[in-house]
C-alpha cells in the first residue's frame, strides 16, 4: 500500500492511450515492490512544459517516476534514452509506444537535444538524469553533464528537481537485489523549480546554471532519504532548503 505524503489532485493530463493502459500496471508493480513515499509533486504542472531533474541510482529509476508523475498529475513524461536500447525487441518497441527519445551516449547527439527541445517548447514535461549514467555510489552525484543546461536555457522552461532513493535496493548499477525487506521504501521528493537564466553559448552560464541544479538535485536527495528513514550520520534538516 502507499504510504502518500499528498494525494492525487489532477484531473486532466496529456496521457496518450498507451499511458492510460500502461500507468495503472507499472504503479501495480511500483507498489508490489516498494512502499512508496512522495513529496512535492505539486510542484509538477498540470498543463505546460517542465523538465524533471533527477538523481540517477538504478534502471528503475525512470519508469518508477514517470508512474507517479503519470498517476499523481495525469502528464505523460517523455525521457532521453541510450539510443541501443531502442534496438532490443519488445523494449524499443515500447520505447516508441510511450514516445520517449533516443540519445547516442558518449558524443553529442544534438539530434536528440533538438528533439528534447522542440518537445519542450510544445508544452510536453521530459526529464533528464543530468549524471548521465547510472550512479555506482548512491548518496555522492557524479559529475553534471550539460545536455540539461543546452535543453533549459534555451527553452527556458523551469527545472523541477527530484531526488529518488530506494530504486538501487531492488536493482542497483551492480546487480539486482531480494534480500529483506521485501517491501524496501522508494521516496521521491520534488522541488521548487529552478528558472533557467544566462545563455547557452556562453560557458560561465552554463556552469553557474550546472551549478544551481547539482545544488538542489542533492538537496531533494536528502529530503527523500529522509523520507526513506536512511539518512546518513551527519546530514541533517540544513540540507532541505
Amino acid at each position: 500500500m502507499t504510504e502518500p505524503v499528498e494525494g492525487t489532485d489532477a484531473v486532466h493530463g496529456d496521457l496518450n492511450v498507451w499511458w492510460r493502459c500502461g500507468v495503472p500496471v507499472v504503479v501495480s508493480i511500483v507498489r508490489a515492490l516498494f512502499r512508496v513515499r512522495v513529496t512535492g509533486i505539486h510542484h509538477v504542472p498540470l498543463a505546460g512544459p517542465a523538465i524533471l531533474a533527477f538523481d540517477h541510482i538504478s534502471v528503475l529509476d525512470g519508469p518508477c517516476l514517470a508512474a507517479e508523475v503519470a498517476w499523481r498529475r495525469r502528464r505523460m513524461v517523455r525521457f532521453l534514452v541510450a539510443a541501443e536500447v531502442f534496438d532490443v525487441p519488445v523494449t524499443g518497441w515500447i520505447l516508441r509506444s510511450y514516445r520517449q527519445i533516443p540519445i547516442h551516449r558518449g558524443r553529442n547527439d544534438a539530434g536528440a537535444l533538438d528533439e528534447a527541445t522542440a518537445t519542450i517548447r510544445r508544452g510536453a514535461v521530459a526529464a533528464i538524469a543530468p549524471e548521465g549514467a547510472v550512479n555506482p555510489k548512491p548518496g555522492e552525484l557524479q559529475r553534471i553533464r550539460s545536455g540539461i543546461a543546452r535543453i533549459a536555457l534555451p527553452t527556458r522552461v523551469p527545472v523541477i528537481p527530484v531526488g529518488i532513493w530506494g530504486t538501487h535496493r531492488r536493482w542497483s548499477k551492480s546487480s539486482r537485489h531480494w534480500e529483506r525487506p521485501l517491501r524496501p521504501r522508494l521516496s521521491l521528493a520534488f522541488g521548487e523549480p529552478i528558472e533557467p537564466t544566462g545563455d547557452v553559448s556562453h560557458q560561465d552560464d552554463v556552469d553557474a546554471f550546472l551549478e544551481l541544479v547539482r545544488q538542489a538535485v542533492e538537496r531533494r536527495l536528502a529530503e527523500a532519504r529522509m523520507l526513506a528513514g536512511d539518512l546518513p550520520p551527519g546530514l541533517g534538516l540544513e540540507h532541505r532548503g
